[in-house]
């Protein structure tokens, strides 16, 4: 009567030891999966932090080069505003230091303009209408000192006589006429002062001024 009892028991065991081991295994199985999830976030966590730390390195280097080059181009035109300024630019000192900003403008960029607007400084440029006066008086100048030369050269003629006499009054004609020309060496030294060109305008009132005081003298004279 009892070895049907002890052997439902048995088999009862049986099914519960099997039932156990299954359950085991799949979470025996679910465990080795969920290892494997956790290397495999792992090691792309790794390898994106790797790439990361390479471009961030690679960044560093980069700019660490642009800075070498913006410091040497800062004291480059440093130089050159010394050069343009002379003796005023001893009040100026070293270079100025970088300022603190956000970084969101390209320093290049910044270099350029500042590279743009010292070249646009440094060209010279025409002289103003208010030195016309002059301008005119630096061509009347030149008249009368070429007409005075010529007065010279006729007189020296007509004192030594001969071929003197005929030659001298051409030379000095000659001479007379160059007066407007003449006034143009004065009206240069004047833009160079005012470290500006001598453009059209500037010889156009020049030489107008000399042919104009060069026909009155010629016309008063004869």
């Amino acid at each position: 009567m009892n070895e049907p009892v002890a052997s439902d028991t048995y088999a009862a065991h049986l099914r519960r030891l099997a039932e156990v081991t299954a359950r085991v295994r799949e979470q025996r199985a679910e465990a080795h999966t969920w290892y494997d999830r956790q290397c495999a976030a792992a090691d792309r966590a790794v390898a994106d932090a790797t790439d990361q730390v390479q471009r961030a390195e690679e960044e560093l280097v980069a700019a660490r080069e642009q800075q070498e080059l913006v410091d040497a181009e800062v004291a480059h035109l440093w130089q050159q505003l010394r050069l343009r300024l002379g003796s005023g630019a001893r009040r100026l000192g070293g270079p100025p230091a970088p300022a603190n900003g956000n970084g969101a403008t390209d320093p290049v960029l910044l270099l350029g303009r500042a590279r743009d607007l010292l070249e646009r400084a440094g060209q010279p440029g025409e002289l103003p209408g208010s030195v016309n006066p002059l301008l005119a008086l630096c061509g009347v100048g030149g008249a009368v000192l070429a007409y005075a030369l010529g007065a010279g050269a006729r007189a020296l003629g007509v004192g030594y006589g001969g071929d003197l006499a005929v030659g001298m009054p051409v030379l000095a004609l000659v001479v007379t006429l160059l007066g407007p020309l003449i006034g143009l060496v004065p009206a240069r030294v004047l833009a160079d002062r005012r470290h500006a060109m001598l453009g059209p305008r500037p010889i156009t009132v020049v030489l107008g001024a000399g042919l104009l005081a060069t026909a009155l003298l010629l016309v008063l004279t004869r």
